[in-house]
């Protein structure tokens, strides 16, 4: 029997090792203990994947929690379940669809309505190369629901967050930004052909750079912005690409994405630090790759593009361009 002692002794080592190891390369768990009882939670495109679980994190810490979906009946599941797992009665579905504006602003006119504040918006809901679809809109699909829905959503918002100030947007991205570029010249892909990855990472851009101006705009309101990155996640967001249903990449590859894939529930960590983090309080018009706060890309950080992507998408969407606030060229507060 001893003769198994070691063995197995080096096994648990090993694993436990390993379990380690990959928490400490995906980034790990939200640091922040704090609740958020009497606040208003909007997450959309919380049915499913780093939304839903972002949304049962954020109800186990008392928040009332609005479930933003398209699939009103995957909601109303997923509602249900999260208010069976954390036992918060608060926890509702509403519809929305972001590849609709009408959708949207049906959407938003109810929350002003019937919702008293609106303490954290968490614009969490994508695509990701998916073929050459358009919005009911006209749009490309992936710049119309990663970027466009929700760019329309959270200015038709703005009146009720800043009235709950300090209030929080958190605008999901991805790493993949920084291959991105904005062609304003073909935003919507009508004139090149069709790149399913470079639409993608465009798209990802966009919220980086939104995230950018927004911020600039909301100076001195009490409501922040941030943009981040939650990691690359085990969800259905990647069923376009290919990778679930190949049987080589799961098992040649399979060790790697184990290691640095995450699970729904800690790719749902970052967004739930930067909703709820009392350290984080001012911090405004920063990119964050999980936990921590990282640089973006460089044409992230550009001002003019920044600003031009802003008005375009305005004009896209049909929103009124409000007069931009002055330029003092300080940096956005923390």
């Amino acid at each position: 029997m001893n003769r198994y002692l070691l063995p197995v002794s080096m096994l648990g080592t090993a694993v436990g090792g390993a379990v380690l190891l990959k928490d400490y390369v995906t980034g790990g768990i939200c640091p922040s203990k704090a609740t958020i009882p009497g606040k208003t939670v909007i997450v959309t495109g919380a049915n499913t994947g780093i939304g839903k679980q972002t949304a049962l994190e954020l109800a186990r810490r008392g928040g009332r929690v609005i479930l933003a979906c398209r699939d009103m009946e995957k909601c109303e599941v997923a509602a249900q379940d999260i208010r069976g797992e954390t036992l918060n009665p608060r926890v509702s579905a509403r519809h929305l669809d972001l590849a609709s504006l009408r959708s949207v602003r049906e959407f938003a006119a109810k929350i002003i309505k019937e919702e008293e504040r609106v303490d954290i918006l968490i614009n969490n809901a994508a695509v990701m190369r998916c073929p050459h679809w358009a919005t009911e809109d006209g749009f490309e699909m992936q710049l119309g629901v990663n970027h466009l829905g929700h760019f329309l959503l959270t200015n038709l918002l703005l009146d009720k967050l800043k009235a709950s100030a300090p209030s929080r947007v958190i605008n999901l991205s991805s790493l993949a930004h920084v291959a991105g570029h904005i062609d304003f010249d073909d935003l919507n892909w009508q004139k090149r052909k069709y790149n399913t990855k470079a639409a993608y990472c465009q798209s990802k851009l966009a919220v980086v750079l939104f995230t950018k101006e927004l911020s600039r705009r909301l100076q001195g309101t009490g409501v922040t912005v941030n943009a981040v990155h939650p990691g690359v996640a085990r969800t259905e967001l990647g069923r376009h690409t290919g990778m679930h249903n190949s049987t080589f990449s799961s098992f040649t590859l399979g060790p790697v994405f184990w290691l640095l894939v995450k699970s729904p529930q800690l790719a749902a960590q970052p967004s739930t630090y930067l909703a709820v983090a009392e350290e984080l309080e001012g911090v405004s018009g920063k990119y964050f790759d999980g936990l921590k706060e990282k640089a973006p890309a460089p044409e992230a950080e550009d001002e003019e593009v920044a600003q031009r992507l802003w008005a375009e998408s305005a004009h896209l969407v049909g929103l009124d361009v409000a007069p931009e606030p002055p330029h003092t060229g300080q940096s956005c507060p923390r």
